[in-house]
């Protein structure tokens, strides 16, 4: 491929690269380049891609993509947004994958896995194959990608599409985090649908206020051709008001396209009927909590808008099972449960607690932790709202990152101070959890938040394994 046809579309200020030169891979990691690669620079949040180009070019690079015109002779590319034009090349390079298949996008801060999985189901049982990018992991049908993050990088995203194209994908989903919104990794991808599911406060540390948070969310219904909106959550009522394409809605407590009543919680699932064109439909589904009804009703309006009908999307999704780490139920054969959810948020500790709150014949006991180098500002909501909902709190470290354990128990604890809830803290996560099935009695939940599907703690930049179904299971062997 020539530089010139990898910039297809590019808006190119200014040019002093050999535009007919055939290019090998793109690449945004100087210590990545080979000789006819393209370096495109980009601005990270450590460190600036500029600073790399003579490595680049000592290693070979053809030629460079760039928002700053480099010093000495160097064949660069000057664009307006490095990000961007990433993206656009990257589609350009793997042959624009996702106009062969639908793609459908879901953003908000909880609830995304969920509805993916959901949909994914349904689509299924119509026949298709489907791509999934997401927070626990990629499929291409059946087959297992493990994932870093919920939205990779444009070239590895656009390079996954391809694959899941030529192994005869005709349907992705993708949750879309607002993250890869703000940052262009999904730019140019045409949605077939875009979905909201909710906002609630997360990831301040990086768009600083709701507003930008939401704004960000936003920017996936300017390249969705219709789109799916709950309209009980306030934030999705503001983005509905931009009429950025055509939108159909759902809602338990406002008029909506699809209605969702008759809602009955139960220990092991749910069940309600859905309104939808004045015909009613029952649906049912083996996870447990108020906030499936939610998701529920997100896969049964995206299903649709890709021309399923609600009784046929209903039948399919009755046979989904949970995912791991939301609501999940630790195998414990024990007269107490064990739940792992992946609750890292003051909504998503919120929703588990009330749903386990809901079946629970005894004490609810909450285990929860914050991360560190994130949004410091949730902590003690998190402590507040743990405590208001359980009987016995725990307060342990997540991943810490680079922060001190200590310091971030600190944070959670300045929203427990009024409490009346007992709590203890007990700082390594697998001894906690022990302390929690020590004291468990019969009839009692214990709540295990933050993880959910990780293995893994994160401290000082390492990845410690740490499977929470292993720590349970290690309780009864050492007992």
């Amino acid at each position: 491929m020539t530089l010139q046809e990898i910039l297809n579309e590019v808006d190119v200020k200014a040019s002093s690269a050999e535009l007919t030169a055939q290019i090998g891979e793109l690449k945004y990691d100087s210590r990545e380049v080979k000789p006819g690669d393209v370096f495109v620079a980009i601005t990270g949040f450590a460190t600036d891609g500029h600073k790399y180009i003579g490595k680049a070019m000592e290693l070979g690079a053809a030629a460079v993509v760039c928002e700053r015109i480099p010093e000495g002779e160097v064949p660069y590319i000057q664009v307006e947004s490095s990000r961007r034009a990433l993206a656009q090349m990257a589609a350009n390079y793997f042959g624009h994958p996702a106009k062969e298949m639908k793609m459908i996008g879901i953003t908000g801060t909880n609830g995304k896995t969920t509805t993916t999985y959901l949909i994914k189901t349904i689509l299924e049982a119509r026949g298709h194959k489907v791509g999934l990018i997401g927070t626990n992991q990629n499929m291409i049908g059946e087959e297992i990608i493990p994932t870093e993050r919920t939205t990779p990088e444009s070239f590895e995203l656009q390079k996954l599409f391809r694959q899941m194209a030529d192994a005869g994908c005709t349907h992705v989903l993708m949750e879309v985090s607002s993250h890869s919104l703000v940052l262009d990794r999904v730019y140019g991808i045409p949605f077939a649908v875009g979905a909201f599911t909710n906002l609630t406060q997360d990831h301040l540390d990086f768009h600083g206020t709701m507003e930008n948070y939401c704004a960000a969310k936003a920017l996936l219904f300017r390249q969705s051709a219709l789109g799916v909106m709950n309209v009980d959550d306030t934030w999705g009522q503001s983005i509905l008001a931009e009429q950025s394409c055509a939108f159909l809605t759902y809602g338990v407590e406002n008029p909506a396209d699809m209605h969702a009543e008759d809602i009955a919680l139960h220990a092991d699932g749910i069940s309600f009927t859905c309104v939808s064109e004045g015909i009613r439909t029952p649906v049912s589904l083996g996870i447990p909590g108020q906030f499936t009804v939610y998701n529920a009703l997100c896969a049964l309006s995206c299903a649709k808008e890709l021309g399923i009908s609600v009784a046929d999307a209903a039948q399919a999704m009755h046979e989904a099972h949970g995912v791991k780490g939301r609501v999940e139920v630790v195998p414990t054969d024990t007269d107490y449960t064990v739940l792992i959810d992946y609750a890292h948020t003051p909504d998503g500790v919120e929703n588990v607690l009330r749903a386990a709150r809901g079946f629970t014949k005894g004490r609810v006991i909450g285990l929860f932790g914050c991360g560190g180098d994130r949004d410091r500002t949730k902590r003690p909501l998190m402590g507040a709202i743990a405590a208001k909902l359980s009987d016995l709190c725990i307060v342990t470290s997540d991943n810490p990152r680079t922060e001190q354990p200590e310091a971030i128990i600190d944070d959670i604890l300045e929203g427990m101070k009024d409490t009346k809830t007992p709590y203890e803290v007990i700082v390594n996560r697998p001894q906690a959890i022990h302390h929690a099935m020590d004291i468990a009695q019969t009839g009692d939940t214990i709540v295990l938040m933050g993880k959910g599907h990780e293995t893994y703690q994160e401290i000082n930049h390492v990845k410690h394994h740490l499977d929470e179904r292993e720590v349970v299971a290690e309780y009864f062997t050492k007992k």
